[in-house]
This record gives structure tokens, sequence and C-alpha cells, in this order.
């Protein structure tokens, strides 16, 4: 059994934006780390150096983790449609966050979202909400979902922790065993919420479609 180093919060911290730059390779690593901590980039490069002496960082590219690097962090995951974002969504996101390090939300696609219930009424396009969702400080990653089912997306993110809203259908028997079949060793966990009236559906019956047309 390998035994992970201790690592400090900057450790991870970077540990963390490698992982979402392999992600989404379209913002590297270290403009990634930049836009959170502005420090000379000799001081990420003398710490990528770290963790490439630690066994943490790939010695040859110094941007992709190793596997004693992936494990060193705790990956969490939620999904949604997040067609109008209120405090439920908020305190979901915050509840989710704390069972980890990095917080990977996917933004259903329109099309997958009207398989599930076809009677459901999307207002904006999935683009649009995945802005929304990308803007808020607590998600790390915002990503739009994978044609087809929730699984193909799960197996290119690999979590650690698959979160499920306190109000979504999902079973989390199922998507456990799910992931056993593609030999992913992921905890599903239910999340509860202190603002149960807080729903999506919800605030749409109240306020009603001309709300939208404003």
């Amino acid at each position: 059994m390998t035994i992970l180093p201790i690592l400090n919060p900057f450790d991870k911290i970077m540990l963390s934006s490698l992982y979402l730059s392999g992600l989404y390779p379209n913002i590297p690593p270290l403009e990634r780390l930049r836009s959170h901590f502005p420090l000379p980039e000799e001081i990420y490069s003398r710490k990528i150096q770290e963790l490439v002496n630690l066994g943490l960082v790939e010695d040859g590219s110094k941007s992709r983790l190793t596997y004693l690097g992936r494990d060193a962090i705790k990956v969490v995951l939620v999904g949604g449609v997040f067609d109008l974002i209120h405090p439920g969504h908020i305190t979901t996101l915050k509840a989710a966050k704390s069972h980890g390090d990095v917080l990977v939300v996917v933004v259903a696609r329109t099309s997958t979202a009207a398989m599930i219930n076809k009677d459901r009424r999307i207002y904006h396009e999935e683009c649009l909400r995945l802005e929304l969702v990308s803007s808020l400080s607590v998600v790390d990653l915002a990503i739009m979902g994978r044609e087809g089912t929730l699984f193909e997306t799960v197996e290119y993110i690999k979590p650690d922790v698959i979160a499920l809203g306190y109000d979504q259908f999902h079973s989390e028997k199922e998507i456990a065993e799910n992931c056993l079949k593609r030999k992913l060793t992921t905890r599903v966990i239910r999340l509860t919420t202190p603002i149960p009236a807080s729903k999506s559906s919800l605030i749409k019956e109240h306020l009603g479609e001309s709300f939208y047309r404003i």
C-alpha cells in the first residue's frame, strides 16, 4: 500500500489545478493558478518540481498527475440542469464541495434533460446555463454533460464522490452499482438542504412564464 505524503493546502491547490486542466485543457494549469494566486512564475515552477520529486506529478510533462497525485485529491461531482440558479442550488453546491477538494459540476444538455422529462420546460440554452454555473465561486469547473448516459460523463471525470441533490430522482444504489461495473470506486451520497422549498419547479410555478419574458 502506497503512503501519500503529507500535503499542505497549497500543494492540493496545485494538484487540483493540474487535474482540472487535464479535464479542460483550454486553460493551462499556470493560468488557472495565477487567476487565484498572482505569484511569480518561478514560485509555481519550484512547487511543481517539488511535487514531481514526491511522485505526484509526471516528470516528463510536469502538467499531469501520477496515480499517486490523483489519489492525493478528492473530486466531487454534481450534476443538474441548472435552468434557474436559486439558493437551493447554492447550499447544495457548498455542501457538495465540503466533501472534497475539487467540485466539478456537470450541466445537463438540453436534449438529455428533455429525454429525462419530456414535459419539462427549459428556458435557458445549455451554453447559458453552463456560463451561469461557471460564474459561481464554489464551482471549480463546470462542464457540459456528454450525450448519452450519465455514466459516460462519470467515466470521463472519475470522481471520488457523486453528490446527489435532495430532490434528484437518481437512485444512490443504482449509480453506485453502475460505477462498479465501470471499475470506478466512487462513493455516492445524498445531500440534504435547510431550504427544501427552494426548488426550480416551485419557483417557476409561482413566478409563471411571464417572468422569463422580461
